[in-house]
């Protein structure tokens, strides 16, 4: 994928992943449309225009194609937006349920929907989702966020395929356990007790990039995490065991003990 004199719009630009993608894109030579709820917190600098977006608004499809008309330059879309909720699911409100939901997932068929017929056209486009290890791997306490990676994984999958006969690239990138704001001290120290290594931000980044650079479909990331996707669609019960171990560790971190 080239990137040079590319315009990428930058979805969840503003923090964790995204913000750590912010600079190897501008210095690949990418013009990033950083999109924000606050755009008016990010901070201006050369290459970067902000621009306002709320991805959980019920009319984010206006927005979009409001975005759209106003940057008809736009010729990728990095989606790295995302929200979580660690709990068991009867600890869980509506409106967290909600959230996760719309903003992993509907925006993101939302966002290819505006954008895939404009690459289509044109003849040159991508479309980059960042996933995660637990779109393959369902993990207790995260049953919301679970939902809506696996849901966003065979979204891109059935994309890809969808497009495969245009020039469009589709790429789903799943990191492991990463350290962001979005999450709690709680699964900071649950990560801890069950020895799960957590990555950078800046580490996942590189990685995006060269998985866009070698024109990769999906990439999933760390070791042994990848180990256990494969295990898990092959042999989930022995998945199961090892989940069940683990269990009562996750249980008093959920109930903040």
């Amino acid at each position: 994928m080239r990137l040079h004199n590319r315009t990428f719009l930058l979805l969840g630009g503003s923090g964790g992943i995204g913000q750590a993608l912010l600079e190897p894109l501008l210095d690949a030579g990418v013009r990033v449309i950083l999109a924000s709820r606050h755009p008016e917190r990010v901070t201006h600098r050369q290459g970067v225009i902000p621009v306002p977006l709320d991805l959980a608004a019920g009319d984010l499809a206006g927005q979009l194609e409001r975005l759209a008309w106003a940057y008809p330059d736009i010729d990728g879309v990095i989606h790295c937006a995302g929200q979580n909720r660690f709990a068991g699911l009867a600890d869980m409100t509506v409106e967290d349920i909600d959230a996760q939901l719309n903003v992993n997932l509907r925006s993101a068929l939302l966002v290819a929907r505006q954008f895939s017929p404009r690459f289509v056209q044109s003849g040159l486009g991508a479309l980059v989702f960042v996933g995660s290890t637990f779109g393959s791997i369902g993990f207790p306490g995260y049953s919301g966020y679970c939902a809506s990676k696996f849901g966003l994984r065979g979204f891109t999958e059935a994309l890809r395929r969808e497009l495969a006969d245009t020039s469009v690239q589709v790429l789903y990138v799943a990191p492991r356990a990463t350290s962001t704001a979005m999450n709690p001290d709680s699964v900071e120290q649950m990560n801890q007790a069950l020895g799960n290594r957590m990555d950078a931000p800046e580490q996942v980044a590189e990685q995006i990039l060269q998985a866009m650079k070698q024109d990769q479909r999906r990439r999933f990331l760390g070791w042994p995490e990848r180990l256990f996707v494969v295990l898990n669609g092959i042999m989930p019960r022995l998945v199961d065991k090892v989940m069940m171990k683990q269990l009562p560790v996750v249980r008093r971190y959920m109930a903040g003990k």
